[in-house]
């Protein structure tokens, strides 16, 4: 039976080792592509730029469909959770959408505030584990710089 109580069994502040692996892994796309695209030769750079928005877009979706998890597991779901929880994918899939119809500088900081909007969500979200915020904390921090110096780099190159 679900409830809407952490387990007992679990410590919910301790991340375990496994859970910071695979969200270390989850990160890596993000500064490799953002050191790609601003310090790689232009045959680089450009697919290193939308691989980023790409993954952004990926990350996103992936954070709002957990907050949906979290919440679509307890007894009686909160629907105003339940519809906040998907703006995240729905902001990643406009910002992607809108991609080569306004300038790059514009969707690189769309990506960034719509990291941050979900990130503002699961700090003040009620009932997660404590381990949630921290880990959400993580990995905004590293897509958020990734994407800041794509964006110190599309300022420079003008594409904004």
């Amino acid at each position: 039976m679900v409830t809407d109580e952490p387990h007992a069994s679990a410590p919910q502040d301790t991340i375990p080792p496994t859970l910071w692996i695979i969200a270390i892994c989850a990160l890596a796309p993000f500064p490799i592509a953002a050191v790609a695209y601003a310090w790689g030769a232009a045959e680089v750079a450009r697919p290193a730029l939308s691989f980023i928005l790409n993954w952004s877009g990926v990350v996103l979706a992936f954070l709002g469909g957990v907050r949906w998890g979290m919440e679509s597991v307890r007894s009686r779901p909160r629907a105003q959770r339940l519809l906040i929880s998907v703006l995240s994918p729905v902001a990643a899939w406009t910002v992607l959408a809108s991609r080569h119809r306004i300038p790059d500088g514009w969707i690189i900081g769309g990506c960034i505030a719509a990291f941050l909007v979900q990130w503002l969500f699961d700090h003040q979200a009620p009932d997660v584990p404590s381990r949630y915020p921290r880990l959400s904390t993580a990995l905004t921090a590293g897509a958020c710089v990734s994407l800041a110096i794509c964006l110190d780099q599309a300022l420079r190159t003008g594409h904004v």
